[in-house]
């Protein structure tokens, strides 16, 4: 009997352990699911979105135009996924995703302008998160005088009324000594506050305002000038009437005589403006002009058109300077902070203009490229910059510059040289001229066009600029010495 109460005891205490341990294996578990809870609900309340900022495009690039954005708020993006279209200094170029998750929120809209470097434009979640309700970091708080903390205001203490000089001779500017002379003032009365003690003309007439003598006398001051009503009908207005700066027009209605209107800068055409200031006043501009005959060009393009072959007389231009460029490397060269930097590579950039101003873009390895080839590379490059959809690759890393207005019949210019580069090749039109042969006794018609080119003095001197223009015109009057094909 008492061993049986003793089991039954012992097995209602067993009974009450084993219901501790389900009770806390239980809170425990329900401990777990609230924690899961917790960080579940965390990803939507407290997180940290993704930040998208306005990217550097390219190596000039200060600040860019929001063209068109591709994605949506809410729309799924995966790394490389084109984002949005931006306007740099250069061109308009995609811009592409470099994460996954979803475009929460638009900051920037389309057709923002001049948005800085690293401006929050939009902000990402991660997938599987709430994007509606996600947090939009705040920029960085600056402190105005309107929101600053309030602080005691201490008065800045004003600074000592300079000390008369008593010792040395009295030094006065000018107008002081004409005042003080003109009035019959005592020069010694005045409080120099001038550098090294100098009385000026704000002296000389403080003096005259406590000097007793100085009241008794009349202050010379500038007659009244009439206004327009006063003066006489009959006297026309002095020329220093008119304004400096002619007024300007108000916008919507039609501009009146003498008023001008403000045009906005493109990013394109203030970064021309840059790079052009900078090229003439930081590189020493040198010129040299030579005249080629174009006779085989030209007759080579009547047999390549014969065989359905269309190239440019600028083809051949192009082609000509590449192979130069690889006969005399010493001119195939860039101008750093640190000195001269030879290129192992010929990379000739073309000048485009578009109407947001001009663009180079680049014909590579043009040196090993026949005509042909080349002529296909320019006409979509300059096809490109005009509908600006150029990447930063086909407009950067130049190492020679080729600008031809001939097409607009100029014969002649010198163009502006591209920083860094060392040298830029103008090229004019052909043109039909009577020039003595070999013989020195008959007349012959040649076609002639002059090309002149502007290099960096520090980089190419005189005598080798000159080698290369006689170099370059012999390459091209003699085509066939090309690797044309």
């Amino acid at each position: 009997m008492a061993a049986s109460l003793l089991l039954g005891r012992q097995g209602i205490l067993f009974g009450l352990k084993l219901s501790n341990i389900n009770k806390s294996l239980w809170a425990a578990q329900s401990l777990q699911e609230h924690a899961r809870h917790f960080l579940q609900s965390s990803r939507i309340f407290g997180v940290t979105p993704v930040k998208v900022e306005m990217p550097a495009l390219s190596p000039t690039m200060e600040e860019g135009n929001i063209v068109k954005w591709l994605k949506k708020e809410g729309e799924e993006v995966t790394a490389g996924d084109a984002l949005c279209e931006i306007e740099t200094d250069k061109a308009v170029v995609t811009m592409e995703s470099n994460d996954d998750g979803i475009l929460a929120k638009i900051l920037i809209e389309e057709g923002s302008r001049n948005v800085r470097l690293g401006t929050l434009i939009a902000v990402m979640v991660e997938e599987g998160q709430d994007w509606k309700q996600v947090e939009i970091p705040s920029p960085d708080a600056v402190i105005t005088p309107s929101a600053a903390p309030s602080e005691t205001v201490v008065p800045p203490a004003f600074p000592s009324p300079p000390k008369t000089v008593t010792s040395g001779p009295l030094r006065l500017s000018p107008a002081a000594r004409h005042i003080l002379d003109t009035h019959g003032i005592d020069p010694k009365l005045a409080t120099p506050t001038g550098p090294r003690g100098l009385i000026t003309k704000e002296d000389a007439l403080n003096l005259m305002k406590m000097s007793p003598e100085a009241k008794k006398m009349p202050i010379l001051t500038a007659p009244p000038v009439p206004s327009p009503a006063q003066r006489p009908a009959a006297v026309p207005p002095p020329p220093s009437s008119r304004p400096n700066i002619p007024p300007l027009s108000i916008p919507g209605k039609p501009g009146a005589p003498g008023t001008f209107t403000e045009l906005p800068a493109s990013n394109v055409r203030r970064v021309i403006a840059q790079r052009l200031t900078q090229s003439k006043t930081t590189i020493p501009h040198a010129y040299a002009s030579v005249d080629c005959n174009m006779a085989a060009v030209m007759a080579l393009r009547k047999d390549l058109a014969k065989e359905n072959v269309k190239v440019s007389v600028n083809d051949f231009i192009i082609k000509a300077a590449a192979v130069t460029l690889k006969e005399l490397p010493e001119v195939n060269v860039n101008w750093s902070g640190d000195g001269p930097l030879a290129l192992d590579s010929i990379h000739i950039s073309i000048a485009v203009a578009t109407d947001k101003g001009l663009i180079t873009p680049i014909i590579r390895d043009a040196a090993i490229k026949g005509v042909q080839e080349i002529s296909a590379n320019a006409k979509a490059l300059a096809q490109k910059a005009r509908d600006g959809k150029l990447l930063p690759e086909e407009y950067q890393g130049g190492s020679f510059s080729i600008s031809n207005l001939g097409m607009f019949g100029i014969s002649g210019f010198s163009a502006v040289i591209n920083p860094p580069q060392a040298c830029i090749l103008a090229v004019g039109t052909s043109r039909e001229e009577l020039r003595l042969c070999e013989d020195n006794q008959t007349l012959r018609t040649q076609q002639l066009m002059t090309v002149t080119l502007s290099s960096d003095g520090r980089l190419v001197d005189d005598e080798l600029a000159s080698r290369f223009l006689d170099r370059f015109r012999d390459n091209l009057e003699e085509p066939q010495r090309m690797a044309l094909a």
